[in-house]
């Protein structure tokens, strides 16, 4: 069974030179991510400045990949070879 390393993945409805044979249904690769007490309250004061808070930008471009890796697990598993129209999606799901 396939890792996923082999699945090409994009983001555009098809790719050129190459053609959709089937469609196996929809994959995704859900991840939720937390950061602790500390991290929170410094994001929380950073975001009263405005900007950038680096303390969720460093921990969403990991969760996005491992969200990317998943998804391309889950694709080998169903037999395929390629994901179309990959969309991201964050979102918050609950307040302490």
């Amino acid at each position: 069974m396939s890792d996923g390393n082999d699945v090409l993945v994009v983001t555009t409805p098809m790719v050129a030179s190459m053609t959709v044979l089937r469609t196996l249904g929809s994959v995704f690769g859900v991840v939720v991510r937390s950061r602790g007490l500390g991290g929170n309250v410094v994001a929380g004061l950073r975001s009263l400045a405005g900007g950038e808070i680096k303390e969720y930008t460093d921990m969403l471009e990991p969760a996005r990949e491992h969200a990317l890796s998943r998804m391309k697990t889950k694709a080998a598993e169903l037999g395929a070879n390629g994901v179309v129209a990959m969309r991201f999606d964050s979102s918050e799901l609950g307040k302490p």
